[in-house]
């Protein structure tokens, strides 16, 4: 493992370190949230560690709040977490067995750090080993920096009871667009990213919170046939 740290750029480090910084913000406003709905410290924390996906825990507090029974919650956030196949089976490739591929125990370790922003920093990198690298160091890095936003989050509960008001949500949208814009420069993604954005907020009146991204995969679908000829 040490080999791979050495192959991470300052560029990779730098927005790694702002991602995690950010997971940690939208963490504290996870935090208030749990602990204004009711729940423990420890169990806003077993969440973050054992979970560690916010779309899902967001709705998971949200629907126990609002009365709903633990099985439904925990279904709908399973069908949040859904979304991660597919980044599972991005990360496959630089995961696999090989000189520096990852078996075993570490391989279970690195499916629980699959998400949104590991994959999107691992595939912004040009070699396996870089790949390989960035992802393990911002996996890692969400997986610490979630709960202890969470926990600071929950500490700050019984003052701020309303998170909205100190708006941390905005800075982790901000963060991951500006990660992704550099990857807009390919016509073909370009294409798939528009029509999923469309057919993101098409759906958003009509689906469960957190869902429509979901759907929005169809857009891989549309461009398919497109690929080579936009190329």
């Amino acid at each position: 493992m040490r080999s791979l740290w050495r192959t991470i750029d300052r560029d990779t480090v730098r927005v790694s370190v702002l991602i995690c910084l950010s997971v940690a913000v939208v963490g504290m406003s996870y935090g208030v949230t749990a602990g204004s709905a009711g729940f423990s410290l420890w169990q806003l924390l077993a969440l973050a560690v054992l979970v560690l996906g916010a779309s899902s825990e967001f709705l998971f507090i949200g629907i126990i709040a609002a009365g709903g029974s633990a099985t439904a919650a925990v279904v709908a956030g399973l069908l949040i977490n859904s979304r991660n196949f597919a980044y599972g089976m991005s990360a496959g490739p630089f995961l696999g067995r090989g000189r520096y591929g990852d078996s075993g125990w570490r391989r279970m370790l690195a499916a629980h750090l699959v998400n949104d922003e590991s994959v999107a920093v691992a595939m912004a990198q040009e070699s396996v080993e870089r790949k390989r690298a960035a992802f393990w160091f911002c996996g890692i890095g969400i997986a610490v920096a979630w709960p202890i936003g969470a926990l600071l989050g929950g500490l700050l509960g019984s003052v701020v009871q309303d998170p909205g008001a100190l708006g941390l949500d905005a800075a982790f949208p901000v963060v991951i667009l500006a990660l992704v814009l550099p990857a807009l420069r390919e016509r073909v993604t370009l294409l798939a990213a528009m029509v999923g954005a469309v057919i993101a907020v098409a759906a958003s009146p009509f689906l469960p919170p957190g869902t429509a991204p979901l759907v929005a995969l169809l857009s891989i679908t549309v461009t398919i046939p497109f690929r080579e000829k936009v190329r």
